[in-house]
């Protein structure tokens, strides 16, 4: 065997190789993105679920306080009608936002270019922050609705030291979260407690694949 032929020989194995590389390369790439296709869709199921039991607690909600303000104001306890209504405007918001999140996770498409995708994801991570920045919010509501105008009128300092701390606290704690429920601290303990599910880790998954993904195209 000649110089010229083992050259030739060593080209053809070359090239092979090269095929060979770019297939496991553009393999590997189908795979991650069916795995972010399979995780987004995970998510889809939990959001479904809460939304429309959220609607169901807003609607029916929303029904009775309507009634209240229209035909009992006057003899409504005014603590339970306004932490109510606070904690049904709150949860219609996040409602909203879940509606956003499901169009959005529909409108992924895994096999648009890269940037696309994680631009999408990128909105996902934003809004599920927001919605439970939002529903943290609520904290103190929860605290109050049972407050009514005779425990003004009767109660003495002792007894309201245990309510009224106890609804201080609900609020300087979801004032803190609204304020530190931010993706610099996702590597806190407390983060990983509250985003540590169906709503959270499958879109982490899906962002670090994509991450892969576009290492291997540069």
């Amino acid at each position: 065997m000649n110089e010229l032929e083992l050259k030739n020989l060593w080209q053809s194995a070359h090239d092979k190789l090269e095929v060979s590389i770019e297939m496991n390369k553009k393999n590997a790439e189908d795979i991650s993105r069916m795995k972010v296709r399979s995780l987004l869709g995970s998510m889809k199921p939990m959001k479904i679920l809460v939304l429309l039991l959220g609607a169901v607690w807003v609607g029916v909600g929303t029904s009775l306080l309507s009634q209240i303000y229209l035909h009992a104001f006057s003899e409504a306890n005014k603590f339970f009608l306004f932490s109510a209504s606070i904690q049904i405007f709150l949860t219609a918001i996040a409602l909203w936002v879940y509606v956003y999140q499901l169009i959005t996770i529909n409108m992924v498409d895994v096999s648009e270019p890269v940037v696309e995708t994680q631009k999408r994801l990128i909105r996902l991570k934003m809004s599920t922050l927001w919605v439970t920045r939002i529903l943290f919010l609520q904290l103190p509501v929860w605290t109050t609705f049972w407050w009514n105008e005779s425990m003004l009128a009767d109660w003495n300092l002792v007894q309201w030291i245990l309510p009224v701390t106890v609804t201080v606290a609900f609020t300087c704690a979801s004032i803190w979260l609204f304020f530190n429920i931010k993706y610099e601290n996702r590597n806190r303990k407390w983060f990983q407690l509250i985003f540590n599910g169906k709503e959270w880790t499958p879109l982490m998954k899906s962002m670090e694949l994509l991450e892969q993904v576009e290492t291997r195209e540069e």
